[in-house]
């Protein structure tokens, strides 16, 4: 992801002191944040689930790609240095080679995450325990019927999950 650094044109560089809250869960979707230097954290609920240290990583796509609250929490663990694109819809439209690598930044996440699932699959099916509807539960999200999205708008949450 380091390529995105080549764009920081249009936003603003950003100080953030350890333990501060760049985004928070269920927060209004807001700009995209580009990491400079630092170490952040994702947070699902109090669970951190991501350490993140690359220069280049985009934080609050998926928030932006959707038109969703922020899907989680991020807070430095380290002091860092962020880049924020307040008006990321506009990012995107005018840098379409931005779009494309957060595009396959997210190909990369959910193929992994395919790969985890399908893995969970073959290691439960046929234990007849609860964790043998891992195959329903892949199952039912491959089926959903597609999602529509338009940048900036202020949808509310998927019924369908």
């Amino acid at each position: 992801m380091r390529a995105v650094l080549d764009y920081r044109t249009g936003g603003t560089e950003r100080q953030i002191a350890a333990g501060t809250h760049l985004l928070t869960e269920g927060g209004a979707s807001g700009p995209l944040y580009v990491l400079m230097t630092g170490r952040l954290e994702v947070l699902k609920g109090d669970m951190v689930v991501a350490t993140i240290a690359e220069p280049g990583a985009v934080l609050g796509e998926m928030s932006v790609l959707l038109g969703l609250p922020y899907t989680a929490t991020v807070r430095a663990c380290s002091d860092s240095v962020v880049y924020e694109f307040a008006d990321a819809a506009s990012l995107l439209k005018r840098e379409p080679e931005v779009a494309l690598l957060i595009a396959r930044m997210l190909a990369q996440r959910l193929n992994a995450a395919n790969t985890y699932l399908a893995d969970l699959k073959r290691q439960y099916a046929g234990h007849g325990t609860h964790l043998a509807m891992v195959g329903e539960v892949l199952q039912s999200m491959i089926n959903l019927p597609p999602l529509e999205v338009s940048l900036g708008s202020d949808r509310q949450s998927d019924p369908r999950m």
